[in-house]
């Protein structure tokens, strides 16, 4: 069996919308510093599996390419990653925990539902004690919003590298 390797011509790259926070700097620093409280306390892998996981549900192409590079960075694996997206037909790759964190990230994230389903919340608040459920979904809350900028100002993905943006 013989291989070639073939140029393969991508679609070209299409420019943001708009910079947002270059025309709203003190709303990105406010966002900056909502990011770096939410996480306080919060496992980094947990955190990224979190935010990755609401930019696949949001459709954030900005998001999920910071989010699953730095998921990498911060000992996540690929095929964690890969399952992502079908987390409840592979659970046994997560923790209860995280399972817990991926159904309330959905739930807080999906809010056309109508509400946070009283069990969902109630399996998080067996698996987070109360301070660490309200950083959680504070995490959930801030990369909701962070995608909602990244969707609407079609933010472009694939020239993040971890932690250059230093929060």
């Amino acid at each position: 069996m013989t291989t070639t390797t073939e140029a393969t011509e991508h679609a070209p790259e299409e420019p943001a919308r708009l910079n947002w926070y270059k025309h709203a700097p003190e709303v990105y620093k406010a966002m900056v510093a909502l990011e770096i409280a939410a996480k306080k306390g919060l496992d980094p892998v947990l955190t990224e599996l979190v935010k990755t996981r609401a930019s696949q549900v949001n459709g954030c192409a900005f998001c999920l390419d910071m989010h699953t590079k730095d998921a990498l960075a911060a000992g996540e694996s690929v095929e964690r990653l890969v399952q992502l997206s079908a987390w409840r037909e592979s659970r046994h790759f997560y923790t209860e925990k995280e399972l817990a964190a991926l159904a309330l990230t959905e739930s807080v994230t999906v809010l056309t539902d109508g509400f946070v389903p009283d069990e969902v919340y109630a399996t998080a608040a067996k698996h987070f004690e109360e301070a660490e459920l309200a950083q959680l979904i504070a995490v959930i809350t801030t990369i909701n919003a962070w995608n909602r900028f990244g969707v609407t100002c079609r933010l472009v993905p694939g020239h993040y590298t971890p932690g250059m943006l230093g929060h």
